[in-house]
């Protein structure tokens, strides 16, 4: 450790705030705040830690809202196929974090079934609904992750919106459909909404369509071909036409608005639809969680995710940290299952040094499947590199 690092922590009590969001497909980010916590405890078994697990507005949010002291509330709601599942959303006081992928998400598909064309929100929007059925005031809406590209079609039908098509029918649910849409009626939207702040929480910034757009960034994830992605971009094309005729100009201004493509599109219907306002999802949940009070007790931060590359720097959870954390003059680590970005690329991000389950196993697929040993181990060099 550098002498001036030595020299910061030198004759102080010593507080890790461990940030860190989830290493996707290994570790939640509550996993690994523990693995992270035992590996230094090893070392030095006196250092005080405090946990503080962060998500960035994807999966996960929820959990990290309950981590951090949020009660978890759970509602059977409708998944992206239409069987119905259980998801959960966080309240605390009047403030609600719901997470469209715990309803609309990939992981409710069945294993191996991707549905481009025909998944929906629907149920994204009755976890709103529970929401407000709960009396939230704020709703922090976590957009990421989904299996969807309705452009939140679903999610507005099921708060009140009228979608029919040229026979007065209500529409098939998915993106697919919407083709088809005729009319667009929102007179019906549940009242509340007028009276909620829903703040829309997104890592992206995409607008609706075109060569940034859902469609042609995040559709091939979700299953799309070349020809299904050609097809959901007329139809939220369409979707936005109708909604401009039923609404006005602001339909139109909305989908090219940062954030209208996040999630396939449900930042579009909840810019349009709900009155949302988008943020930075990590700001948002930082705020949330209570990140600045727990970053004036600490001494040394400790953040990271899967895989810290290009995509961290716009918008990831460890960059949003890193940040907060720079400005208050706090040196930050960052721990990872995959490096992929050069000393200087993190230091501009405010990472002082990034230390990767990789480092101690080759082994990708090793890594992957003994996550939590290895971060215990990588948390080991942690302790002794920075507070012994």
């Amino acid at each position: 450790m550098a002498d001036s690092a030595v020299n910061r922590t030198r004759g102080r009590t010593q507080r890790v705030l461990i940030a860190a969001d989830k290493f996707k497909g290994s570790l939640t980010a509550v996993e690994v705040a523990q693995r992270v916590t035992a590996g230094l405890h090893r070392v030095a078994p006196r250092v005080e830690v405090e946990a503080l697990p962060v998500a960035d507005g994807g999966d996960g949010t929820v959990d990290a809202a309950v981590a951090a002291g949020f009660e978890r509330r759970e509602v059977r709601v409708a998944g992206p196929l239409g069987d119905e599942v259980t998801a959960a959303y966080a309240l605390r006081g009047g403030t609600a974090v719901v997470e469209m992928a715990e309803a609309s998400g990939l992981q409710r598909l069945p294993l191996g079934v991707l549905a481009p064309l025909t998944a929906s929100t629907y149920g994204s929007g009755e976890l709103l609904r529970a929401a407000l059925d709960a009396g939230a005031r704020t709703i922090v809406f976590g957009v990421g992750g989904s299996a969807t590209t309705d452009g939140g079609a679903g999610m507005l039908a099921a708060l009140g919106a009228r979608l029919l098509d040229k026979d007065g029918e209500p529409l098939p649910p998915g993106g697919g459909p919407l083709r088809e849409l005729a009319t667009a009626d929102l007179s019906g939207l549940d009242p509340r909404l007028a009276s909620v702040d829903v703040v829309l929480a997104s890592d992206v910034d995409n607008p609706l369509t075109g060569p940034k757009g859902a469609p042609a960034v995040y559709g091939p994830q979700k299953g799309a071909s070349p020809d299904d992605v050609a097809a959901l971009d007329a139809s939220l094309t369409h979707f936005a036409a109708v909604l401009e005729k039923a609404i006005g100009d602001r339909a139109a201004e909305y989908a090219v608005a940062p954030g209208a493509g996040a999630a396939g599109g449900i930042g579009y219907g909840a810019l349009v639809g709900l009155g949302a306002s988008f943020r930075p999802g990590i700001e948002v949940m930082l705020d949330v969680l209570g990140f600045a009070t727990a970053l004036e007790r600490a001494t040394l931060v400790i953040t990271g995710e899967g895989s810290l590359d290009e995509q961290t720097l716009h918008g990831k959870a460890p960059a949003g940290v890193a940040a907060v954390a720079r400005a208050a003059n706090k040196e930050v680590i960052a721990v990872c299952g995959r490096l992929a970005l050069p000393p200087e690329s993190l230091g501009r991000a405010g990472i002082r040094r990034a230390y990767a389950l990789t480092d101690v196993e080759p082994d990708v697929a090793r890594c992957i499947a003994e996550a939590g040993p290895l971060l215990e181990d990588v948390a080991e060099r942690i302790a002794r590199d920075f507070l012994v």
